[in-house]
């Protein structure tokens, strides 16, 4: 990948790759099958530097550009998904809001603790009836004096209810001066009274990341715990989910190297009717399929990056990548799975976590559906 990467970006990947391999893969099923968020293995992360990556040094972050980051979540999805979406979502959701928007005071308080893996934080968007429709939010914050007194639940919420969880920067329904109705965005502190935060439970996919639902019940927080402005709140959530989106992408390509590499192993290791089955043709054909699609995926993903990295504008290629690279990791694990036969169905075999694993990319952080609106109002249309 000379086009897009240097020396810098061959040893994260080598870094990640190596710590991957170590810490993650030899305890990824046992956690994926007891539905365990493992903070000892967040704190690791976070030990090599996995949290605050693109963060300036002065809050303790990494100060690496985006394609780095990119690629660290491309390493980790490699093996595991879990661990991919905690370092994702945590780096794009909750840190970058409160990096990109937050005063000075506020990123004093909170991102040198969100830049070392000791806290994690949540982006509060999605409602049980405001999924899509980032717009619909219901969840209110009305000013009463020097507080807002939040009201209502949002849900899906990745890293907001484990022990280490920090808080959560929440979109709510506010009135400006004039009494027009407006969204803004709030940090709420995780043991904040009439907040409360419960892990959901019985997921098909990302069992070992943590996911929550949220509930406010006249939660008061203090005034300048807006960000930004009132009525930015929109504004602030899906510019942040333009940069998320490369994440998912991530997530995605790194999903289907990994389902490759694993289906190409097993082709060169069963044998049926005297042969190694990656010799028959009908597997043969899958594999360079595969192989295609995940090189055409990374291209575009790693341009987006670029893009970013240059300052230009980026959100609908950050559109195409999170379309493109979410449905390369479907086809490619179900192919991975196609060549395992009955062993792929097993959970003795990774490749059957994966499968489950890469369903959520086509809905979460905008469906593909979603998507294809992005790109075709980028288009003109």
């Amino acid at each position: 990948m000379d086009i897009f990467c240097n020396e810098e970006h061959d040893l994260i990947r080598q870094t990640v790759r190596d710590f991957a391999e170590k810490e993650i893969r030899p305890i990824a099923r046992e956690l994926d099958e007891k539905e365990e968020f493992s903070i000892d293995l967040t704190r690791k992360m976070g030990e090599i530097g996995l949290f605050g990556m693109v963060v300036d040094e002065n809050y303790n972050g990494q100060s690496f550009d985006t394609l780095s980051y990119i690629i660290a979540v491309e390493e980790l999805a490699r093996i595991d998904s879990s661990q991919a979406a905690t370092v994702a979502a945590h780096n794009s959701l909750g840190i970058g809001p409160i990096y990109t928007y937050g005063s000075d005071k506020q990123k004093e308080k909170y991102l040198p603790r969100l830049t070392t893996g000791e806290y994690l934080w949540g982006f509060g968007l999605t409602e049980p009836n405001a999924g899509s429709d980032s717009r619909g939010t219901r969840t209110t914050a009305k000013l009463d004096g020097k507080e807002w007194v939040i009201n209502g639940s949002k849900i899906f919420i990745t890293n907001a209810a484990s022990s280490i969880t920090l808080g959560t920067t929440v979109q709510v329904k506010t009135r400006d001066r004039s009494g027009r109705k407006n969204l803004s965005a709030i940090i709420v502190e995780q043991n904040t009274p009439g907040f409360r935060a419960e892990e959901m439970k019985n997921k098909m996919m990302w069992r070992a990341s943590n996911t929550a639902q949220l509930y406010f019940d006249n939660c008061r927080v203090p005034r300048e715990n807006l960000l930004g402005k009132v009525g930015m709140g929109s504004k602030i959530m899906l510019s942040i989910l333009d940069s998320g989106r490369l994440s998912i992408s991530a997530m995605g390509l790194g999903l289907a190297q990994g389902a490759f590499e694993m289906a190409l192993k097993y082709a060169n290791q069963r044998k049926q009717f005297g042969r190694f089955i990656g010799k028959f043709q009908g597997v043969s054909f899958k594999l360079a399929e595969m192989a295609t699609k995940i090189e055409a995926a990374r291209n575009m993903l790693y341009k987006a990056c670029w893009l970013k990295d240059k300052n230009r504008s980026f959100a609908k290629e950050a559109a195409m990548s999170k379309l493109f690279c979410s449905e390369v990791a479907r086809d490619v694990a179900d192919h991975a799975i196609q060549i395992h036969g009955g062993y792929g169905l097993m959970k003795d075999y990774d490749i059957e976590r994966f499968y489950r694993d890469q369903r959520l990319l086509q809905i979460g952080e905008g469906t593909s559906e979603i998507q294809k609106i992005v790109i075709s109002r980028h288009l003109g249309l």
